[in-house]
């Protein structure tokens, strides 16, 4: 640091000095850094580089932050709640200190308030993705896999402002060294969404987070892999083991605890119907999280696997598209969540040019539509996620991927599952999820995360493909990052 320029930090934050290496900004981001390499969740050092970024002006800002002292009205619109299937007319949304304070009857808005006319416009809770990997969309699986975690970090950064621009307010990821941006962002220095964060996924040896070559084995004690060694999984054995890899990831700052319990699509080495870590094994990580007040939820896609994950306690399915009824109907009696995706032989299906991938992949496509049937037939809770992963290009169709849930059932319907269900799911974190307030919903008290969206969601969701036209302001936590009104 430069001491003639600046020999003591100054105490303002907002002057300007011409000397960045002196300047009170870049002072303050200095300070943040030395803060945060106290921190447990600075282990990747990610935040230090965006804080850096922020201290020198590089991070974007609001397009509009609420008035100190004065609240926001958002006027002439109609709602979606997050859970009740209907638009609601006739009140006005009322916006204090990052929350709705109220739902005023249209008119009855106080004089104080600044307005926002929303022009007859549809207004929806901010949307959800509750099966998001923060670190591992924007890169390849080569670049996840052996480039400088730096540049993973950084990419992740950049994504995360898109994911926002897109309309998801807040994400749960489910596996990745996400603590970094997460704080990042919950500071200011970077645009994107919430996060809560599972940490580093937990596989066993050979299972769906594995991701050694065979030439790297055998494993010797204290061995670790490079996607151990940064935090994209952790490898555990036994239930020592387990309770160990878990209890470090609640150190970290998890809001929940992922493990692998059952083959993959994209992993070559196990097979898809494959039984990943014993009941003991699974029920050590969830007595782990339970201690913290948390849960765990658990990567599986076949009956027996489902199955063996809820005896052991797991709150949420990542995926189960091969579940059967007897199965399904066992999620409903346990109050298990079933986060699922739209898992479709299309376009957006993950590229692959091996054909053991392909063959599962295409397997899991014909079970998705049974899956979604079955499991509004029965009633199971349900939330709406995308698990794009490492495949940069396909990010962008993140909302495309809620607009194809109108095949199985009506708009909004579809918009819950991304909305006030998802929330709900969320919820189960409690304290750790690191916010404060209820997400997915429009209602007095809950978060104020808003989309004034230019279409009918009541007719169909198409524009969730178009965010740059069809979402005409985005507001997170009562500040407004998009406005086009």
């Amino acid at each position: 640091m430069c001491q003639i320029c600046c020999p003591s930090p100054s105490n303002s934050h907002d002057e300007i000095d011409c000397c960045l290496c002196g300047a009170p900004t870049t002072q303050a981001a200095f300070a943040r850094i030395e803060a945060d390499l106290n921190r447990r969740a600075m282990l990747g050092g990610l935040a230090a580089v965006v804080g850096l970024y922020a201290g020198f002006g590089l991070a974007s800002k609001p397009a509009r932050a609420q008035t100190p002292g004065r609240p926001l009205l958002l006027t002439n619109l109609r709602y979606f709640n997050g859970h009740d299937l209907s638009l609601i007319q006739g009140r006005e949304i009322l916006i204090e200190g990052g929350r709705i304070t109220g739902l005023p009857a249209a008119g009855q808005g106080p004089t104080e308030a600044e307005r926002i006319d929303c022009g007859g416009r549809a207004v929806i809770p901010g949307l959800i993705d509750a099966h998001w990997h923060s670190t591992l969309v924007g890169v390849t699986q080569m670049q996840a896999m052996t480039a400088d975690i730096g540049f993973v970090h950084l990419m992740a950064g950049r994504e995360a402002g898109a994911t926002l621009l897109r309309g998801f307010t807040t994400v749960r990821d489910t596996g990745g060294p996400a603590f970094g941006l997460k704080l990042a962002i919950d500071r200011g220095a970077l645009p994107g969404p919430r996060i809560l964060a599972s940490g580093a996924m937990i596989s066993q040896t050979s299972g769906h987070g594995d991701f050694r070559m065979t030439s790297e084995l055998p494993r010797a004690d204290g061995d670790l892999s490079y996607s151990e060694r940064v935090g994209v999984v952790a490898i555990a054995d036994g239930r020592a083991e387990v309770l160990r890899r878990t209890r470090e990831q609640l150190m970290k700052g998890a809001s929940q605890i992922k493990i692998m319990a059952g083959g993959g699509v994209t992993s070559l080495y196990d097979p898809l119907e494959s039984l990943q870590f014993t009941e003991d094994e699974m029920r050590a990580a969830v007595e782990a999280a339970e201690d913290w007040g948390t849960y765990v939820c658990a990567h599986v896609y076949t009956p027996k696997g489902i199955q063996r994950a809820l005896r052991a306690g797991v709150k949420s399915i990542e995926h189960g598209q091969l579940a059967d009824l007897e199965t399904v109907r066992l999620m409903r009696d346990m109050g298990a969540w079933w986060s699922i995706q739209p898992f479709l032989a299309d376009e957006d299906s993950n590229p692959s040019s091996d054909p053991r991938q392909n063959a599962k992949r295409q397997e899991v496509s014909v079970g998705t539509v049974q899956a979604f049937e079955m499991g509004r037939t029965v009633g199971v809770n349900m939330a709406f996620g995308t698990d794009i992963l490492m495949n940069p290009t396909g990010a962008s169709s993140q909302g495309r991927q809620l607009a194809k849930l109108t095949r199985f059932m009506p708009p909004l319907e579809a918009l819950r599952m991304a909305t006030g269900a998802a929330g709900d799911l969320l919820a189960l974190s409690g304290e750790r999820s690191g916010y404060d307030g209820q997400l997915g919903v429009i209602a007095e008290g809950a978060m104020a995360d808003l989309l004034v969206v230019e279409s009918d969601p009541e007719a169909g969701l198409d524009w969730l493909d178009t965010p740059e036209q069809s979402l005409a302001m985005i507001v997170k936590g009562g500040a407004v990052v998009k406005d086009q009104l």
